[in-house]
């Protein structure tokens, strides 16, 4: 616990040379100017450096969910001395084992490093007593897996699909830049604020790419809790073999989100373990068709859609869209159809079974699916999330007592019911 015996890790403190940093803050410029979308503007609101690190200036409000093999807890806190509304993650550190100290370690370090609008990172992290403290911009619409449960089960219209897989490609873009393999990318970890900015979390299974100087083509760490992760891993990473896996492992995971939001269901996710790995390991494909996501095997490949327009899936969202005026200013929202050629496209190139037919996130940006999120404006994206509303403070909320000196996680005065919870795992 020695890199917790401080009261503050914040972007006042020294975590690593200046040097370093400047190199990542430049690499992070180059990255963020070169194409600006609107899943990606920051506003005054994301940037919570200026908050104080007291845990009596944080008044816990209601619990979002729970992270880190359940022990941490995500809350929705105001900080009092202003006003703003933050996610606050408390974890209790005595009930971490060594390594699940070294996982919070690394995940605080990344943070400290990243600068990316689209990667959500902790820029102001503290403890107190035993607990450890990370705070972060509210992201007010949760996770896509949220809002697939929430309000889109079967699935979400293909503009709102391609404006979510925007901001995550324009992350991982940067992680791959800088060296790393998220490893990680599922919907439960791209989540969407109020504003319309598109962050993916889940760097605490970040790996890097990096030894003694030189960048590696290849890896052979396996990710921590894997289990949880299989649905979205590659071929090569679950193979472990000689030739290890790179950052087109991010691309499938890609790919395999993209099905997600399709359907609302994750493919292979019924599967038991070892039958998923073998189906996995054969190259079978994934189903974008309106029928669950379950692998084609030998009933061919996917079936191209005879129209090109944009296409919504699912009753959640064509009932929307026939309440709604259709604009030239939105992206339109249709009753469900086949969906477009462009879509089916993009989920062929990101499943490949071979890595080094995938193309490189940088690429996938230039894909025709994409092209809709730059004739369109964020308000008109923010559109589609009807009737998913963002989250705010709850109303008539009494004061919170102010948080003691203790090791037990603190409470929210207004606790969620369990299936109401985020996942942040």
């Amino acid at each position: 616990m020695s890199f917790l015996d401080c009261t503050c890790i914040s972007s006042h403190s020294q975590v690593q040379s200046i040097s370093i940093e400047e190199q990542y803050e430049d690499i992070s410029h180059q990255c963020s100017s070169s194409d600006v979308s609107p899943c990606s503007v920051l506003t005054d609101e994301d940037d919570i450096t200026d908050l104080s690190t007291d845990p009596a200036h944080y008044q816990l409000l209601s619990q979002l969910g729970q992270g880190f093999n359940n022990l941490s807890q995500v809350s929705l806190a105001r900080h009092t001395p202003s006003g703003r509304l933050v996610a606050v993650k408390n974890t209790n550190l005595d009930e971490c084992t060594e390594d699940e100290l070294l996982q919070l370690m690394n995940e605080v370090l990344l943070s400290r490093l990243f600068r990316h609008p689209n990667l959500l990172t902790s820029r102001l992290v503290f403890s107190s007593c035993c607990q450890l403290w990370v705070l972060s911009p509210l992201m007010s619409y949760g996770s896509a897996d949220s809002l697939l449960r929430s309000y889109f089960p079967d699935g979400m219209s293909e503009s709102l699909i391609a404006y979510l897989l925007y901001g995550v490609l324009r992350a991982l873009e940067y992680l791959h830049h800088m060296g790393y393999v998220h490893r990680g990318v599922k919907a439960s970890h791209v989540l969407l604020s109020a504003e319309g900015r598109v962050s993916l979390s889940g760097l605490q299974s970040v790996y890097s790419l990096m030894k003694d100087g030189k960048r590696m083509r290849a890896v052979f760490d396996m990710p921590q809790h894997s289990p949880s992760l299989l649905p979205w891993l590659s071929p090569e990473l679950l193979r472990q073999d000689l030739h290890g896996y790179g950052v087109k492992s991010d691309i499938y995971s890609l790919g395999i989100v993209a099905c997600e939001l399709v359907s609302g269901r994750v493919p292979f996710q019924d599967m038991p373990p070892t039958l998923m790995l073998l189906q996995k390991l054969r190259g079978s494909h994934c189903c974008l068709l309106d029928v669950p996501p379950y692998p084609l095997g030998d009933m061919g490949a996917l079936k191209v859609s005879r129209s090109g327009v944009d296409s919504g899936i699912g009753e959640s969202v064509a009932t929307g869209s026939l309440t709604r005026t259709a604009t030239a200013e939105r992206p339109q929202s249709p009753a469900p159809k086949n969906h477009s050629a462009t879509l089916h496209s993009l989920v062929q190139l990101c499943l490949q079974q071979q890595p080094e037919r995938r193309p490189s996130a940088t690429a996938l940006l230039t894909h025709p699916f994409f092209r809709q999120v730059k004739k369109h404006t964020r308000d008109s994206f923010l559109s589609l999330m009807y009737p998913a509303v963002p989250v705010s403070c709850p109303p008539d909320t009494p004061p919170s007592e102010t948080p003691t000196q203790t090791c037990n996680t603190p409470s929210p005065t207004n606790p969620e019911p369990e299936d109401g919870m985020w996942d942040f795992s």
